[in-house]
Parts: C-alpha cells; sequence; structure tokens
C-alpha cells in the first residue's frame, strides 16, 4: 500500500511547486523568483525541488505547461465563436499573462529546454490556424503565409500594450483576410455544408 501511496504524493508535492512557482513568476517575475524563496512558498526545503526540477528553467517549463493545460478547456467555451472571437480570447488570456510571454522570449537564447517549449507552442498554434484556414478555403499556395501572418499577429499583440478595442481591431481585421472564416462560426460551416450536400 505505501508503495501506492508513494508517487501520488510526489506528483502532489511537485504539483504543489508549481503552483508556487506560477504564483511568483506571475506576480514578482521569474528573474526575481529565487529557487529559495520558491521553496519556502511550496513549504519545502531548498534542496527539495532538486528532486522534482533540474533547474529554474525546467520549473519555468512546468508552469507553462501547467498553464496552457487550464487554458485549452476553457477554449471550450468559445470554440463555437467566429474566428476573430476565439483568436482574441486566446490573446486575452495570454495578455493575462503577459509576464510569463516575456520571460520565455528572454530564456529562449539561453535555455534549450525553454526554446524546446517554444518551438512545440509554435507547432502547436500554427496547426490549429492551418486547420482554421484550411477549412475555411484559403488556397494550398498562400495558407503557409497566412499561418505566419495569424501567428506573428498574435505574438505582436502580446508583446506590445494594447487595450481591448485595439485588440478586437486587430484580429477583426486578421480575420477579414479570410472572409468564409471572418464570417462563420465552426459550427454554421458544418451547418452550411450539410445544406450544401443536400
Amino acid at each position: 500500500m505505501a508503495r501506492n501511496r508513494r508517487p501520488q504524493a510526489a506528483d502532489e508535492k511537485r504539483e504543489e511547486i508549481v503552483t508556487a512557482a506560477r504564483r511568483l513568476f506571475l506576480e514578482n517575475g521569474y528573474d526575481a523568483t529565487s529557487m529559495s524563496r520558491l521553496a519556502k512558498e511550496a513549504g519545502v526545503a531548498a534542496n527539495t525541488i532538486y528532486w522534482y526540477f533540474e533547474d529554474k528553467d525546467d520549473v519555468l517549463v512546468a508552469v507553462l505547461s501547467a498553464v496552457m493545460a487550464d487554458v485549452w478547456p476553457m477554449y471550450q467555451a468559445v470554440a463555437s465563436e467566429p474566428i476573430s472571437e476565439r483568436v482574441l480570447w486566446i490573446v486575452r488570456r495570454l495578455t493575462e499573462m503577459r509576464s510569463l510571454v516575456t520571460t520565455v522570449h528572454a530564456r529562449v537564447p539561453h535555455s534549450p529546454k525553454v526554446a524546446e517549449w517554444h518551438n512545440n507552442f509554435h507547432v502547436l498554434t500554427s496547426v490549429l490556424f492551418r486547420a482554421e484556414l484550411e477549412a475555411a478555403g484559403v488556397s494550398p499556395e498562400t495558407v503557409d503565409a497566412e499561418v505566419m501572418i495569424a501567428v506573428f499577429t498574435v505574438e505582436g499583440l502580446l508583446m506590445h500594450t494594447a487595450d481591448e478595442n485595439e485588440q478586437r481591431t486587430v484580429c477583426q481585421t486578421l480575420a477579414s483576410r479570410w472572409p468564409s472564416a471572418a464570417d462563420q462560426s465552426p459550427r454554421s460551416s458544418d451547418h452550411n455544408a450539410t445544406e450544401r450536400r443536400e
């Protein structure tokens, strides 16, 4: 029985460390959060953190993964909205974590593990945009460029201060590049496709 409980306790302790790190990174910043401060916040001895993480960048990657795990299920609440609203929703959620976004870009040149996470995030984002644009009928000749424009637009909004109205205008302008995507939600697209088949 003890063997069954021990991994669970380890997982719970790791989660507590990630939760504490997430709070400290957002409130105080990555650079201002020492591993000793993180250990104190998580209620563990300083060297205990290194049983779970190799270094602070390893903690950062765990925090980023936890954030994404929280955000994507929430995305389902807007999954039926037009693409401009969905892009805006993503921008706003990420804007709330702007300090983490800035930290990622600052750490990429210095940390292979953060660079790998960042690259995987770009791949995921690109795959999502590609699926949307291909479904909207964007031509194969231009879809790669359109995906890059979309990803760079989202990153630009995160790296530069813009109020909600500016964010909405940019997202609507971006979506207007893909008229059929701008005017339809996934459900309406499915409905129209059904009508065409009938």
